[in-house]
């Protein structure tokens, strides 16, 4: 999935070049509930804002001239939004779903969506019930820093960066970490994803060495910044996802075997 501050820099770019537009043309091809294709011309955009993650692992959106050729198939349109200027299609989202404003769904999402780690406005203390009550005490913390029921804004990128530099292994459990211990990896969650939205490349390193940019992601077999010993990954968790992690700065704890990897 794209990680918090992917999406908050698509909403910044996205904002004025929709807010207040009417549209000329657009659709909505909904993925969930009854209204599985609505017609959107002549509608005005009021907003646009971030509520978590639907994108998923293959969603994104382009802008195109009127009359410019598409370069991913009108099949894989899920919302098309065209104000005469400039034609914005969001191809292969996660999930698309029309909402009445203040219905009964709406008001759903908003409690089942996670509080956003960008949020200058959020108290990350009030994540914490949320992650004992969602996540089993024997609940991965590379399963629960995924979970967008928890807190929206940790993608795979992250994940695997948040456990490095707090030196827990991939196989740390949820009932592993004290309240105060969870309340700062979700502070420095926090303080990773605003660090990077102001543009250019995702950055959790900023050494001024050159030898990278990121911890461990990405870097299998390569050493490890802090200690030379060789980066090791595996895909893990619920959903298989890529982890990586250092095994001397995050040896295990001992709460279950060793993830096998390369």
């Amino acid at each position: 999935m794209p990680e918090g501050d992917t999406v908050f820099k698509l909403v910044r770019y996205l904002q004025p070049e929709l807010c207040q537009r009417v549209l000329r043309r657009g659709h909505a091809r909904a993925t969930t509930g009854v209204a599985r294709g609505t017609d959107l011309a002549g509608r005005r955009i009021e907003d646009v804002y971030a509520r978590g993650n639907h994108l998923g692992m293959w969603g994104s959106w382009h802008a195109y001239a009127p009359g410019e050729a598409w370069r991913r198939p009108a099949a894989r349109a899920g919302i098309v939004l065209d104000t005469g200027e400039r034609v914005f299609v969001c191809f292969n989202p996660q999930q698309v779903e029309l909402l009445r404003r203040n219905g009964v769904r709406d008001h759903t999402l908003r409690e089942t969506i996670g509080p956003d780690l960008l949020d200058p406005e959020i108290d990350p203390a009030v994540i914490l019930p949320r992650a004992r009550a969602l996540a089993g005490p024997d609940a991965l913390l590379i399963d629960v820093l995924l979970d967008q029921r928890i807190a929206s804004g940790v993608g795979n990128v992250y994940k695997s960066e948040l456990l490095f530099l707090a030196g827990y292994h991939p196989a740390t459990r949820l009932q592993g970490l004290d309240d105060e211990a969870l309340l700062a990896l979700y502070r420095r969650a926090g303080q990773l994803l605003g660090g990077n939205i102001a543009g250019g490349p995702r950055i959790t390193r900023r050494a001024n060495d050159e030898a990278g940019i990121l911890w461990v992601y990405g870097r299998t077999g390569q050493p490890c910044h802090r200690c030379d010993r060789v980066i090791r990954s595996a895909h893990l968790g619920r959903g298989m996802r890529s982890t990586y992690w250092c095994p001397a700065c995050q040896p295990s704890a001992g709460e279950a075997e060793e993830p096998r990897g390369r």
